[in-house]
């Protein structure tokens, strides 16, 4: 008798049985061979299906109980969707097995290869989780742009501040090494970074033998930056990304038009008030009223005075790393030094401090309580790049 693989095996045939009196398997067989040849013609007798290899090894499963037997039978096939379920249908006319009624149910029909089909696909995917090494060619592009991006990224100076080619005459000075990656990978290669809100000196050395334009986010932050740098290195030009946009995320054409919308540096700060300055309207403002532009002019020869360098130096000192907050009057003195919680407090009391000096973000709150305790400049690490502020207070990082 021939046997189907188990690999041909399209369905299962899933019975169950109920007889009168004790049955064996033998006697489930026999009526299933005995009972339904002649039903479906020759081609389709069981007996003969099993012979050709197109119906398996028939299996029974019998449970006698109170005198009766319950069973289950299973019947692989290898036939088409049609045969087998006249296969299932002629089982079920069967009405005897052995010596005794019976009563025969089809319960279902599986399609064997669905669930290899479902197999298949999920130990795919565990095989695909745990593959080494692999990556698809999208994955394999985004690397070899950023490996190409790195390959290109160069150290300058004694701070290796991160650079492309700097052998031109023209430098554009970025705020992030990211702002250089993404600079490089759209064919801008005359770039630097500052490695941060700090002006360090090498880009302050460049400023002295280069044509340098400044290139920073399109925020509150990148226009206190831009002061910063104006004031204490030699910049030609100032060019800032779309409104609310970071340099690192801009693609080639957004880039190329910022920085077609440059502008003289000197332009930048002579006539822009840096807190509602706007790169697409370089207009200056014709209707300031006369008195508040000769005020503001007077605050900033005030804050000029102050030597910006020992200034540096004592935040470097006795400022960085402190985690307290420092009042400074206009010769450069500390006046007092408090805990952040006694900030507001003091400020009220220091009445000849000029500078406040925070080991950490300038907030909102710690603008606003500088400007209403009348403090004319700011020194902290980072801004709170949303705060606005009405006076024109100066902002100083370290």
């Amino acid at each position: 008798m021939a046997k189907i693989s188990p690999v041909s095996i399209k369905y299962m045939i899933y019975a169950k049985f109920e007889a009168l009196g004790p049955v064996e398997k033998p006697d489930v067989i026999g009526a299933l061979f005995g009972q339904t040849e002649g039903l479906l013609g020759s081609e389709l007798e069981i007996r003969e299906l099993q012979k050709e290899g197109k119906i398996g090894r028939i299996e029974v499963e019998t449970e006698p109980r109170d005198g009766k037997t319950f069973g289950k039978i299973f019947v692989p096939t290898a036939l088409d969707q049609s045969e087998t379920s006249l296969i299932a249908a002629a089982i079920e006319t069967i009405d005897r097995v052995g010596p005794t009624e019976a009563r025969i149910t089809v319960e279902k029909i599986e399609d064997v290869r669905g669930n290899k089909r479902d197999y298949i696909i999920e130990r795919a995917k565990k095989l695909l989780e745990s593959i080494e090494g692999s990556t698809s060619s999208r994955e394999i592009s985004g690397i070899l742009r950023t490996e190409s991006r790195t390959s290109r990224v160069q150290e300058y100076g004694d701070d290796k501040l991160p650079s492309g080619d700097l052998t031109g005459e023209e430098i554009i000075v970025v705020e992030g090494r990211a702002d250089v990656m993404n600079l490089l990978e759209n064919r801008v290669n005359n770039v630097i970074s500052m490695n941060g809100t700090k002006l360090p000196k090498d880009v302050i050395e460049l400023s002295k033998s280069k044509k340098i334009t400044l290139f920073l986010d399109g925020d509150r932050g990148g226009k206190l930056i831009a002061k910063n740098v104006i004031e204490n290195a030699n910049i030609d030009f100032v060019a800032f990304a779309p409104d609310g946009k970071e340099v690192e995320e801009l693609n080639g054409k957004e880039i190329l038009a910022s920085l077609r919308k440059k502008i003289p540096a000197k332009e930048f700060s002579s006539y822009s008030r840096f807190n509602n300055y706007n790169q697409d309207s370089r207009d200056v403002r014709e209707n300031k009223k006369v008195n508040n532009y000769k005020e503001e002019k007077k605050e900033e020869k005030e804050i000029k005075k102050i030597d910006k360098i020992e200034l540096r130096e004592i935040l470097s000192r006795d400022v960085e790393n402190s985690s307290k907050v420092f009042f400074i009057d206009g010769n450069l003195n500390i006046i007092s030094s408090v805990p952040k919680s006694r900030m507001a407090n003091e400020a009220r009391r220091a009445r000849n401090a000029v500078i406040l000096a925070i080991d950490g973000q300038a907030t909102i709150q710690v603008i606003r309580i500088a400007e209403e305790a009348g403090i004319k400049c700011i020194a902290a690490k980072k801004f709170a790049s949303s705060s606005s502020s009405d006076n024109d207070v100066e902002f100083v990082s370290f």
